[in-house]
């Protein structure tokens, strides 16, 4: 018996239990959307990780105070870790071989005011540098400048978000002086937006002013909180911050042996972290998502026994007029793979579906790629094959005089 007659035999006892047929898809149906929904979900947002700490600066290197934890590995608080100092800053910026620009950081949380309007935010103590390093743009204004800096002027340049909450109306923020908390401050410049990242922070509610001037008038100290600085590319990161490892070391007078008062890390290295995690996440949903397509395979496995034993007779008269064994295994086979193919087919179209559904309902960053269709469909069709094998195998293994007798 050739192909072509195995399929139409196939296809015909397919549609002759069209309701049975279509339950029997539906785990299958079921496991392949599911597969590719929860790949898309996690493709894309491991794309949108990528892409916001790129937007932030995929060189960018942070230097922090201090260790996470002290001797015997008790946290140490904010307030002890006070071992980077303008010194630290200025050293970096003067003989740092691989670095575009240098910030330091300081920063205070506190409420904005402007005539009748008001809104919680916190203030960024940072120099010109920093707009390179975090690539913000000034869009009306201008940044504040060096001789701000040294004067400690009270200056500032703020986001969209300020705008939209302190000056409603369309009013022109530029030479408006606010106040934060109790200080008065000139408002020089409005930064272009940047919206939200993947993580949900609002990159727009932000507001810089000179370092020396949230030191000095806000905050009352004079060790730094941080210090960002740009790397010359991407693949120069990790050389220079083995750079300015030894530049502080050398500044804080550190032995040999003794570890670092300092700490240092790098957008690709927080980039691959959390890569790394949304790859295990993705990896976990994709496995419960495949639960759907086991099932589905026990549920072919279950319905091709009850076919098996329905058309016992059918399959005695088949074998007596010549079929052999392998055509019979063939013709079973086939049909738990028509099965199989079929439902992963509208699986993928469904699975395709919901994706596009939550990136428009859900506002989810989604990445359907080629291969993890291709993935979803392959196994789907060996599942076909695997549950689908042996009660095809039970089927031609039938004895021909015993199948025409059954009852």
């Amino acid at each position: 018996m050739n192909f072509t007659n195995l399929f139409k035999i196939a296809i015909k006892a397919i549609n002759n239990n069209k309701m049975r047929s279509f339950l029997t898809m539906l785990g299958i149906i079921i496991g392949v959307a599911s597969v590719i929904t929860m790949l898309a979900i996690g493709q894309g947002s491991k794309q949108s990780i990528k892409q916001n700490i790129a937007e932030m600066g995929s060189n960018m290197i942070m230097i922090n105070p201090g260790a996470d934890r002290g001797p015997g590995g008790a946290r140490m608080s904010a307030d002890e870790m006070q071992t980077l100092t303008l010194t630290d800053y200025e050293t970096i910026r003067d003989q740092a071989k691989y670095l575009t620009a240098v910030s330091p950081s300081v920063s205070s949380g506190g409420q904005l005011i402007y005539g009748n309007n008001n809104y919680q935010s916190s203030v960024s103590g940072v120099s010109e540098g920093y707009l390179t390093i975090r690539q913000l743009k000034v869009e009306s204004g201008e940044m504040f400048s060096e001789a701000d800096i040294k004067a400690s002027a009270k200056v500032c340049v703020i986001g969209k978000t300020i705008v939209d909450n302190l000056f409603p109306g369309g009013v022109d923020p530029i030479g408006q002086v606010i106040r934060f908390n109790k200080m008065p401050v000139r408002v020089v410049g409005v930064l272009k937006s940047k919206g939200y990242n993947s993580m949900g922070m609002d990159q727009d509610d932000i507001v810089l002013m000179p370092y020396t001037t949230v030191m000095k008038r806000i905050l009352a100290q004079t060790h730094l909180q941080g210090i960002y600085a740009s790397a010359i590319t991407e693949e120069m990161t990790p050389v220079a911050i083995d750079d300015v490892t030894q530049i502080l070391r050398a500044n804080h007078k550190l032995r040999n042996g003794e570890e670092d008062d300092f700490s240092i890390r790098s957008q690709e290295e927080i980039s691959s972290m959390m890569t790394s995690t949304m790859s295990m996440l993705t990896l976990l949903l994709a496995c419960v998502a495949g639960i759907s397509l086991v099932v589905g395979g026990i549920g072919i496995m279950n319905i091709m026994y009850v076919s098996v034993t329905e058309r016992t007779r059918e399959i005695g008269l088949r074998m007596s007029v010549g079929a052999r064994g392998i055509d019979i295994l063939s013709q079973f086979l086939i049909e738990a793979i028509m099965i199989s193919v079929t439902g992963g087919l509208i699986g993928v179209f469904l699975g395709v579906g919901l994706s596009m559904a939550v990136k428009v309902l859900a506002q989810w960053p989604i990445a359907i790629e080629a291969w993890t269709v291709l993935l979803a469909f392959v196994v789907c069709t060996i599942t076909g094959v695997f549950f689908g094998w042996y009660p095809a195998r039970k089927a031609a293994n039938l004895d021909p005089i015993e199948a025409i007798r059954y009852e």
